[in-house]
């Protein structure tokens, strides 16, 4: 934080999660710094911390947490003077949204298609690993036609050790091995090679429907760890979301 010039012109960006909300600093169209809070530690007093000293000229929060979002948009305002512009409220993601009901697509899921349609074309499939595991697939026309949703490997290696007697309590890893020769390897292996088999076979599935050349692109906290256990071909984008986020805030309103 500290190598920004203070007099940068700088949009300060803001992805409310279950467990973590992301910020990202551009200056220009650079991402200049990024940080994480932990939802559960953050206060007013930790963000003015994390970017305080940098004049903010415009904000754009994007949030799955609807009382987060209130608490964070209004402390934006008094650390910068402004008020932010909330995704899904002052600014509209401008991508056809084919969902049954569109207002029930989290606002996430939209933006990170439109920033895959920007930076990536189309068609495309969008795997965010975070709390939740999503799938969002785009047409060749860019169109949101929907996805998919399950629960991320944290949540499921919880749920393992919470609903099962004698599994012991393990943090999520690197397998040892393939075929797990003790309990702890056995969960690991099982969660992340399984979680990589899931990724590979839904993406083909997905290929089947919108194009065989449709690319596939991963994004989200746990991206970049399960990813390497994929053989399907990925782009890695773990600032995907915050890019969108500023792509949005560009635009003219």
């Amino acid at each position: 934080m500290k190598n920004v010039k203070r007099d940068a012109k700088m949009m300060l960006v803001v992805d409310i999660g279950n467990t973590n909300i992301n910020f990202g600093l551009f200056r220009g169209k650079k991402l200049e710094s990024r940080f994480i809070i932990p939802a559960q530690d953050y206060s007013r007093n930790e963000l003015k911390e994390r970017a305080g000293g940098i004049k903010i000229d415009n904000a754009v929060v994007c949030s799955v947490v609807p009382k987060a979002t209130a608490a964070v948009a209004g402390d934006l305002r008094i650390l910068s003077g402004k008020r932010p512009l909330v995704i899904g409220e002052d600014l509209i993601v401008p991508v056809k949204n084919l969902y049954r009901t569109p207002e029930l697509v989290g606002q996430d899921r939209l933006v990170n298609a439109y920033a895959g349609i920007i930076l990536y074309g189309t068609p495309l499939i969008v795997v965010d690993f975070g709390t939740a595991v999503t799938f969002d697939v785009v047409s060749k026309k860019g169109e949101y036609l929907g996805g998919m949703i399950l629960p991320g490997l944290r949540i499921s290696l919880d749920a393992l050790v919470c609903k099962t007697a004698l599994l012991p309590d393990i943090q999520l890893g690197k397998p040892r091995e393939f075929i797990g020769r003790d309990t702890r390897n056995s969960m690991l292996s099982g969660l992340v090679y399984g979680f990589a088999a899931l990724t590979d076979d839904l993406a083909g599935r997905i290929k089947r429907d919108i194009g065989a050349g449709a690319r596939v692109v991963v994004t989200g906290g746990d991206a970049a760890f399960l990813s390497a256990y994929c053989d399907t071909a990925i782009a890695l984008d773990k600032d995907l979301t915050l890019k969108g986020l500023y792509l949005l805030g560009s635009r003219p309103l």
